[in-house]
């Protein structure tokens, strides 16, 4: 008899954060393959009685091949067992839940997805960043920064105006930032990186597109961490500054990096 598998956005990372249809199919799952930044920290209470299989990914290392995970889903729904597919954020926002979808329906296998909280808009609102705001902003853009933006990306992306929201975007802030000022954004755009979103290690670094490189270098940023660029970036509060301030230190560093 033919099991079945339930995508689950884990949200950002923190427990009271899942959904009550993603604690419930945990809760009578059988097998979990969760992620990194899915909260895993008491999956043995969540989902009591599951095997728990750790498929996270880590940047430039991949333990469990892309291919091996949807597999080890198939394999085992095949079996008659219930999977849960825990992953951080949602699983259609740059979450590669969409192949694993494909992929059960390829092999037979009834799916089910359960949408999350993404990280791209609850990371930057837990720095008190809006991603819109009336007479700001009144549109978003979500990209990825796993990979480098193409020349006509970069383009149209700089002139597209509103917020500009960047996950996996740490390692390549130095090309996106010198892309965008290539096309025309002015170099005293505001951008925030939020690092560790939600967790006692929260930390918003503030800059503009002239010297957040610098910033961030200087703070030693790392993944895991958001970047949005845009005008609303003003409005940050993380609870350990005044807005002000935070631009105070902005204009610092862009006079560092001038």
């Amino acid at each position: 008899m033919t099991g079945r598998v339930t995508l689950v956005g884990g949200g950002p990372g923190r427990e009271d954060l899942l959904t009550l249809a993603a604690a419930r199919a945990l809760a009578v799952a059988d097998v979990v393959l969760f992620d990194r930044l899915a909260p895993h920290e008491r999956l043995h209470e969540l989902a009591p009685g599951a095997e728990l299989v750790d498929v996270g990914k880590r940047p430039g290392h991949h333990a469990v091949p892309q291919h091996e995970i949807e597999a080890l889903l198939v394999g085992h729904a095949l079996a008659g067992r219930h999977v849960v597919r825990l992953k951080g954020g949602d699983p259609y926002v740059l979450g590669r839940g969409g192949e694993e979808v494909l992929a059960c329906h390829a092999a037979g296998v009834p799916v089910e997805v359960i949408p999350g909280v993404t990280s791209a808009v609850a990371v930057p609102g837990a720095a008190g960043i809006p991603l819109t705001h009336r007479g700001i902003s009144h549109l978003f853009t979500v990209v990825s920064g796993h990979a480098p933006l193409t020349e006509h990306e970069l383009e149209h992306l700089a002139g597209l105006g509103g917020t500009i929201v960047v996950l996996m975007g740490v390692n390549s802030l130095p090309a996106l930032t010198a892309g965008l000022a290539r096309f025309g954004m002015s170099a005293h755009m505001p951008v925030a990186i939020v690092e560790r979103g939600f967790s006692a290690g929260q930390r918003t670094t503030i800059g503009d597109l002239a010297g957040i490189v610098v910033a961030a270098g200087r703070a030693r940023v790392t993944s895991p961490a958001v970047v949005v660029i845009g005008e609303v970036v003003r409005l940050a509060h993380d609870g350990d500054a005044s807005a002000a301030e935070l631009m105070d230190r902005a204009a610092g560093f862009a006079a560092v990096a001038g």
